[in-house]
């Protein structure tokens, strides 16, 4: 089973500015931000990108009651990457199917209402909720996609900050060749919106994004960027090893064709660009392939002022002095920073650029530090590419998490 090939038949996600693949690359290739301002308790008005997905669409009013909201925004992407992919449901060994999810946190949301719940009745702990323990377990997102799909096989969620989507994915592709299951429903979701806290943390670090335009408060490379934009969101994707795929006539996505993990080792919070570059040069051998091969990056970016330029440094590193730099894009400009949403979204924005070879591009550089200039970037308006045989993805996470994916053309 280790010699598999892993290819990606259904996607089902929402996102600030789409709640589909296609709306939501649509909105891409226009320059269509889904950021917005919400007034966050304790704070005031801050720029946000929130999710405006049906959650009736797959549950019962109770069951969004018991629920947490990354359970719904779980339970929504993988019931639309189920129904994407074509999977005769009904029919499928249950046991056979697993669920990987990528986060960055989960309980802080339920937490932090709670007690300010309590708060208002002199923290009477009768007013505690019941349903705290099951709404704050680690493992909560990918337990109600079980209880609501009716998944037996296993199902968990994997913590790894900021690169939680793309080992999601990971993960998938793996437990797929070792033949634990035989289908995977993998990604990263987060509800990080939800809770003051992220928002307070990165507001006492100089790191939370203003703007008096919420569309343009998430700017990655422009030179007056000020910080990070979170948002909410998921994405999900049905995954299979390519034989049973085309045994049963599956439309294909892309295959994965490599990845790589790994640590800095050097700070809780600032990236080590060495360590990043490391990791997108192993991703590459790990795939087959050479710098040269890859012809869409898209960045980790999230727009802040350090961040930014020490991805550019890792990046132009790998890919100095080729003929043609692949294209250079980034989708949190668009959405803000999903957290564990944000690589498993990311990838998805660049998937249909196999079909038409458009690299949507960075929006809101109004002027590109010099420090983030790097061959290869697209700003401000789609372009078209020669070709789009592979695509890299980079996800990177605080406590200093790496994870570079890279997903190619399917050819039979």
């Amino acid at each position: 089973m280790k010699h598999s090939r892993i290819v990606i038949t259904g996607v089902g996600l929402t996102a600030p500015n789409g709640n589909s693949l296609g709306e939501f690359r649509q909105n891409l290739l226009r320059g269509v931000s889904g950021v917005e301002r919400i007034e966050l308790r304790y704070i005031g008005p801050v720029p946000a990108g929130v999710c405006h997905f049906d959650q009736l669409k797959y549950q019962k009013k109770k069951e969004v009651r018991i629920g947490t909201r990354a359970g719904g925004i779980s339970i929504y992407c993988a019931r639309e990457a189920v129904q994407d992919s074509g999977l005769k449901w009904e029919g499928l060994d249950k046991n056979r199917v697993g669920i990987y999810l990528g986060i960055t946190e989960h309980g802080n949301v339920e937490t932090e209402n709670e007690i300010h719940a309590i708060s208002l009745f002199k923290y009477d702990t009768k007013f505690w909720s019941h349903h705290h323990n099951p709404r704050t377990v680690a493992n909560n997102p990918a337990g109600e996609v079980s209880l609501n799909l009716g998944i037996t096989g296993p199902a968990y969620t994997l913590g790894a900050a900021c690169a939680a989507g793309n080992i999601g994915l990971i993960h998938g592709a793996q437990m797929l060749r070792l033949g634990e299951v035989d289908v995977a429903l993998a990604g990263g979701v987060s509800e990080s919106i939800g809770t003051f806290g992220i928002f307070a943390a990165f507001k006492s670090q100089g790191a939370l994004a203003s703007h008096d335009d919420p569309k343009k408060a998430s700017r990655p490379f422009d030179k007056a960027r000020n910080g990070i934009v979170v948002s909410e969101g998921g994405c999900i994707y049905t995954l299979e090893r390519l034989e049973d795929a085309l045994a049963r006539g599956a439309r294909i996505y892309g295959e994965i064709a490599g990845y790589y993990i790994n640590s800095d080792a050097t700070d809780y919070v600032l990236p080590n660009p060495e360590r990043q570059s490391e990791c997108v040069r192993r991703a590459i051998v790990h795939a087959g392939m050479t710098p040269a091969d890859i012809d869409i990056v898209n960045t980790h970016a999230t727009a802040t002022p350090q961040g930014d330029i020490q991805e550019c440094q890792a990046i132009g590193a790998v890919f100095a002095g080729l003929a043609e730099p692949p294209h250079i894009n980034n989708t949190k400009s668009f959405i803000g920073h999903a957290m564990g949403a944000a690589g498993a979204l990311e990838l998805a924005g660049n998937l249909p650029s196999f079909q038409d070879r458009i690299v949507h591009p960075t929006i809101n550089v109004d002027e590109l530090d010099p420090q983030c200039d790097i061959p290869g970037l697209v700003l401000n308006q789609p372009r078209e590419a020669k070709r789009v045989d592979a695509l890299l993805n980079n996800s990177f996470g605080m406590l200093g998490i790496n994870s570079t994916l890279i997903i190619k053309r399917f050819i039979a």
